[in-house]
C-alpha cells in the first residue's frame, strides 16, 4: 500500500489586525453611486441645489462684477425705484441696494455656515464622547444636553449678546467682535440636537459586529471612533448641517431686524430689512429683495437637507 501523501500546511499567514481589516471599495462607490441617483431623481432638491450655488456665487464674486461702493451715500438718489443704473433701487441713504445685498450676503451666508460648523463640532464631540463610554459620563452628557433644550433660545440670546457685546467690540473690533460673538452663541445655542443624533448612532453602531472584531483584534478606542463608528452615523450629522444653516441665517437676521445684531454701517440682509421697516408704503422694494433672499436661501438649504436625508438613508434607498 502506497503512503498516503503528506499534505503540506502553511507556516505562516498573513497577520490579521484591526488595521488591515478587507476593505470593500466596490461596495463603497455604488453606494456613493445609489446616493447620488437617489439625490438626482429629487428635483426640489436639484432647484435648492441651484438657488444656493446661485446665491454663493453671486455673493462671492458679484461686487467684482458689479463693483459699485456699498456705503456711499447721496441723498439725492435716495428711494430710487429699480432701473438700469440702480438694479434694486437705493434706500433712504441714496445707497445701491445690489451692492449692499451682495456685501450684506457673504456676511449672512459667514454667519450661518460658520455658526452650522461650530454647532456640528460641538454637538458631534459631546455625541460621540457620550454614546461611546455610555455609563456615567453618558448620564452627565445628556441632561446637560437637556439643560439646554431647556432654555429659551431667543430671549436668552438677546440677553448675551447685550450683556457682552461692548466687551467684545472692544477687544476683537466692532465688526469681528459681533461676528465672533453671534457665530458663538448661535453655535453654542444649537447643537443638542446634533449630539442625540450622534448618541443614538453611537449606541446602535458600536454593537455591531465589525466593531467587535476591531475591539477584539486590539484596536485604539479613537481609531474605532474615527474609522468605524463615525463614517457610519455621519449621514445624519450633514443633514443636520445644512439645516443648521439656514436656522442660523434667520437668526442672525432676527438679531439685525432687531438692532443689536452687526453695526449699522454693515450691510447685512437682516439690517437691510430693520432699516426699511418705516419704508413699506412708499418704497417697497427696500423691503421685498432682502426679506426674498433671505426666503429663497433658507429654502433652497431646507430642500438640500430634505434631499441629503433621503440620499444618505439607505432604508428609503
Amino acid at each position: 500500500m502506497a503512503a498516503p501523501t503528506p499534505v503540506i500546511l502553511p507556516t505562516s499567514s498573513p497577520a490579521v489586525s484591526a488595521d488591515n481589516l478587507p476593505m470593500q471599495p466596490l461596495a463603497r462607490q455604488l453606494a456613493k453611486r445609489t446616493a447620488w441617483e437617489t439625490f438626482r431623481r429629487d428635483r426640489l432638491a436639484l432647484i435648492g441645489l441651484f438657488i444656493l450655488l446661485i446665491t454663493i456665487a453671486s455673493v462671492v464674486f458679484g461686487p467684482l462684477i458689479y463693483p459699485v461702493p456699498y456705503n456711499t451715500i447721496n441723498f439725492d438718489l435716495a428711494y430710487l425705484a429699480p432701473s438700469w443704473q440702480h438694479p434694486l433701487g437705493t434706500n433712504d441713504r441714496g445707497q445701491d441696494q445690489l451692492a449692499r445685498m451682495l456685501w450684506g450676503g457673504r456676511i449672512s451666508l459667514a454667519v450661518g455656515m460658520t455658526a452650522m460648523l461650530v454647532s456640528i463640532v460641538v454637538g458631534t464631540l459631546v455625541g460621540s464622547v457620550a454614546g461611546f463610554l455610555g455609563g456615567l459620563i453618558d448620564n452627565l452628557l445628556m441632561r446637560l444636553t437637556d439643560l439646554f433644550l431647556a432654555l429659551p433660545q431667543l430671549p436668552l440670546l438677546l440677553l448675551i449678546i447685550y450683556l457682552f457685546r461692548d466687551q467684545v467690540r472692544t477687544v476683537a473690533g466692532p465688526e469681528l467682535g459681533i461676528f465672533v460673538l453671534i457665530v458663538s452663541v448661535i453655535g453654542g445655542l444649537t447643537w443638542m440636537s446634533t449630539a442625540r443624533l450622534v448618541r443614538a448612532g453611537f449606541l446602535t453602531t458600536k454593537e455591531r459586529e465589525f466593531v467587535q472584531a476591531a475591539r477584539s483584534l486590539g484596536a485604539h478606542p479613537v481609531r474605532i471612533v474615527g474609522r468605524h463608528i463615525l463614517p457610519n452615523v455621519i449621514g445624519p450629522v450633514i443633514v443636520a448641517a445644512t439645516l443648521g444653516v439656514g436656522n442660523a441665517i434667520i437668526t442672525e437676521s432676527t438679531l439685525s431686524f432687531l438692532g443689536i445684531g452687526f453695526p449699522p454701517d454693515i450691510p447685512t440682509w437682516g439690517r437691510m430689512l430693520f432699516e426699511a421697516q418705516n419704508y413699506i408704503a412708499n418704497a417697497p422694494h427696500l423691503v421685498i429683495f432682502p426679506g426674498l433672499a433671505i426666503f429663497l436661501t433658507v429654502l433652497s438649504v431646507n430642500y438640500v437637507g430634505d434631499g441629503l436625508r433621503d440620499a444618505l438613508d439607505a432604508r428609503s434607498r
